[in-house]
């Protein structure tokens, strides 16, 4: 099967879907709304398309020691360390849409995850949450390095189920952003009303 001409630096989705794929396409992508380039392209490798699908589809939402709001803020966080317009999309899109409901984010937290400003200059960030973001950024950084006091610090705040949560989040985020960048993908248009997001400043095309 050839894929049709693509743009620079772009992949297109294969011209023929197999049918039980298109199915599962057709189902995300009414749920959130937008036609996903990105899964479209891991078509051309079903196992791919499945197996990261199964993967999404078990990702921690809400947990009574890892509540929405935390796993939202590492989400964003993580999105912007790995520097994934799409995933900055689609992962500080849906914050800022809950502003004033829980799990929402405002602009001030948006600067200090795009690493604008410190994290302890943001009075509304928990203890809790600042600790959990340091963390994300020790498992996002290559090479990986995990100082004892932020680890003690970590280990003193959150239970070990809570630590395999925070730590697997932020992988997923790593994972998604890897491969989303690799094949090229841009963003969906999930965080179009809020340019405070800066998704030009985060391109990997160059």
């Amino acid at each position: 099967m050839k894929a049709p001409a693509a743009s620079a630096g772009t992949i297109h989705p294969p011209a023929r879907i197999p049918l039980l794929l298109r199915v599962a396409l057709s189902l995300v992508e009414k749920r959130l709304g937008k036609k996903l380039l990105a899964t479209r392209i891991l078509t051309w490798y079903p196992k791919l398309f499945i197996g990261s699908g199964v993967m999404e589809a078990l990702v921690a939402h809400d947990e009574p020691e890892v509540p929405r709001r935390l796993l939202n803020l590492i989400r964003v966080r993580t999105s912007f360390i790995v520097s994934c317009p799409f995933c900055i999309d689609m992962n500080g899109g849906e914050m800022l849409r809950r502003q004033e409901l829980a799990g929402g984010i405002n602009v001030q937290e948006v600067r200090a995850l795009q690493g604008a400003v410190p994290l302890g200059d943001v009075p509304s960030f928990t203890e809790r949450e600042r600790v959990a973001l340091e963390y994300v950024q020790c498992i996002s950084a290559t090479p990986l390095a995990f100082p004892s006091a932020l680890m003690e610090k970590l280990t003193s705040l959150f239970s070990p189920r809570a630590i395999v949560i925070i730590a697997g989040t932020c992988a997923q985020v790593n994972f998604w952003a890897r491969l989303i960048q690799a094949i090229g993908a841009p963003p969906a248009g999930f965080s179009s009303p809020w340019p405070v997001l800066d998704l030009e400043a985060f391109s990997t095309r160059r």
